[in-house]
């Protein structure tokens, strides 16, 4: 899920990463949410007949992730990527860094 882009309608990514809007059919309303970052099993032919804008329809909502990763169905494109950079020790880089002791700087 990119972003909600209102009215139970939702930007999502493929794993080809094409975008397409798709929608949340009624029976997930008021009853289950959607977050950004989160992976939804989507329809893309449900709606082929209806001539819009939405390019498919959400069929499930993937809510334990962490099973699903390790089935085999689930696109090699999603694998999970570290969400901090690796530590450098730059000295330029004091971004999140403690600043220096009282002891480090008599050194």
């Amino acid at each position: 899920v990119v972003k909600a882009a209102g009215n139970n309608l939702y930007n999502v990514e493929l794993p080809s990463g094409r975008s397409i809007l798709v929608e949340l059919p009624a029976r997930f309303r008021s009853t289950i949410w959607i977050k950004r970052g989160g992976y939804l099993l989507v329809d893309t032919n449900a709606l082929a007949a209806r001539d819009n804008k939405l390019d498919g329809e959400v069929l499930n909502v993937v809510r334990d992730e962490k099973q699903w990763r390790k089935m085999s169905y689930w696109p090699a494109e999603f694998a999970k990527k570290p969400s901090y950079p690796e530590d450098s020790e730059d000295e330029e880089s004091t971004v999140g860094k403690m600043p220096p002791s009282e002891s480090d700087e008599e050194s």
